[in-house]
């Protein structure tokens, strides 16, 4: 029986027992097939995702209400986010190895269940007995749990895809798994400021225990309902072959120039959505937006993100225009950041706000799932959780820089502006958490590198899909093969 995909030894033995009765000594183009039990497992990875990013940026659309419950500033509130840029670094290797290693069920296990304790505990935060001044602490290692999960779960859609779907099914199928993540961004950005909208005490609590939820659901379903990492039977040629070990193939991938540039690239474009998402309340409150309106800009930047990224997704399965996809979609997400920038640092312009949002948000969420697609094909035979894992922690890297940067350069909001702003900064007379600051030079700051790095990709990156000529090649060759066979 050929080697299977993914270069994993448990991966290898599961299959070799669950298709016993399907081994051959070679494989023809008609013995690869699909399984319904597919559509389950994208379902199970598409809530863990989702439900991981609405524990990632619970308290973003929230800031300043945040600092206020827990009596704390505003970078700590930042930090809640920050946590999970800084545990992917040296959980994403770990990720990556265990993911080719032991398998996509293990990885899953291993993510369900530290965002559901992780998820579980940051509720423990608000009961009574746990002491004012240890709330913040309680709070954040229920944060770094669920933190530690994101890598686990974020590397799975092109395992997922690459294991389990045919070829002409790939990009979908990882659009729709990777694309979770973002929609969770939506929900959270429109029910957690719908919930927690004033000095109430009660809401904070409540809307932590109904994020809570989808986190206890997925760690059900993945212990109970995934059985497996592999099918039976592999869906197309190149899960069939064997993925390159985690340390051989990075050795290949650093010799990779091609692989670079997009590493870069990617890791930029989800370094400014990271920032974005993280300081859309603080960057429009002090210009007189509400949080309800700063919910409502992120639910638009990740509508407007889905759209573009399923019409991409479609478009590439059917034309494996991986490349252009990229180009065209990066240099107009950019576009339009700056466009937002322009328009965000005027008040009383919801409507151009919120059209910039959502244009940065459909080009820019187009180029994710497609970048994670093109990684596996320009690195092939690399497993596909090291080439595209490595995308995400560069985009992690990035963020953390980014975000810290953007700390820096905040200034203290002029005395002039301070009469417009609709930021809570205390829900008492001897309360004062939150102060409102201008975001003006990190935005610039942002955009400066994120067109840095689109006009690098642009020259610089080319397409050379080596998955797409191996599929070719060996189905070419079995087909020849079968066509030589004469019957005795």
């Amino acid at each position: 029986m050929a080697p299977t995909g993914g270069g994993q030894s448990t991966t290898i033995n599961e299959r070799t027992v669950i298709s016993s009765d399907f081994s051959s000594s070679s494989s023809t183009p008609s013995e690869y097939r699909t399984y319904k039990s597919r559509w389950f497992i994208l379902v199970v990875v598409s809530i863990l995702n989702l439900s991981n990013a609405m524990v990632w940026i619970t308290f973003s659309p929230i800031a300043d209400l945040t600092a206020v419950y827990y009596k704390i500033n505003s970078f700590q509130v930042n930090i809640l986010s920050l946590v999970f840029l800084i545990a992917s670094i040296p959980f994403g290797l770990t990720a990556s190895w265990i993911l080719d290693t032991f398998g996509l069920r293990a990885s899953l296990l291993t993510a369900a269940w530290l965002n559901g304790i992780g998820s579980l505990l940051r509720n423990f935060s608000t009961f009574d007995f746990i002491p004012d001044d240890s709330k913040f602490a309680v709070l954040l290692v229920g944060q770094i749990l669920a933190a530690c999960a994101q890598p686990f779960v974020m590397f799975a859609p092109t395992k997922l895809a690459a294991l389990w779907f045919p070829e002409n099914q790939r990009a979908t199928a990882n659009m729709l798994t990777s694309m979770a993540n973002p929609l969770g961004i939506l929900v959270t950005n429109v029910l957690i400021p719908a919930i927690v909208n004033g000095c109430n005490k009660q809401e904070i609590p409540i809307a932590l225990w109904i994020v809570t939820g989808p986190a206890l659901l997925v760690m059900l379903m993945t212990t109970f309902g995934v059985c497996s990492s592999v099918p039976p039977t592999p869906p197309s040629a190149s899960a069939d072959e064997a993925s390159q070990p985690f340390v051989q193939g990075f050795k290949k991938m650093a010799k990779n120039k091609n692989y670079w540039i997009l590493n870069f690239l990617f890791g930029a474009g989800l370094a400014i959505f990271t920032a974005f998402t993280s300081f859309l309340d603080q960057i429009l409150c002090p210009r007189g937006y509400s949080n309800n309106f700063s919910g409502i800009c992120g639910a638009l930047m990740i509508a407007g993100g889905l759209f573009g990224a399923i019409i991409s997704g479609i478009y590439v399965d059917k034309t494996k225009r991986f490349e252009e996809v990229v180009k065209v979609s990066y240099a107009l997400a950019i576009v339009f950041a700056v466009g937002f920038m322009e328009v965000s640092r005027l008040r009383d312009q919801e409507a151009l706000v919120a059209a910039s949002i959502c244009l940065f948000g459909m080009f820019g969420f187009a180029l994710y799932p497609i970048s994670l697609e093109m990684a596996v094909e320009i690195t092939y035979p690399v497993a596909e959780a090291t080439s595209s894992g490595l995308l995400v922690v560069s985009g992690q890297i990035q963020g953390i820089v980014m975000i810290l940067v953007s700390q820096v350069l905040a200034q203290p909001l002029p005395a002039t502006e301070k009469s417009y702003s609709s930021c809570v900064v205390g829900c008492g007379a001897d309360d004062d958490n939150f102060t409102p600051q201008d975001w003006t030079d990190p935005i610039i700051f942002m955009l400066c590198y994120g067109t840095t790095a689109a006009v690098i990709g642009v020259i610089f990156l080319r397409g050379d899909y080596k998955r797409l000529k191996a599929e070719q090649k060996i189905m070419a060759g079995k087909i020849l093969q079968n066509s030589m066979t004469v019957p005795t």
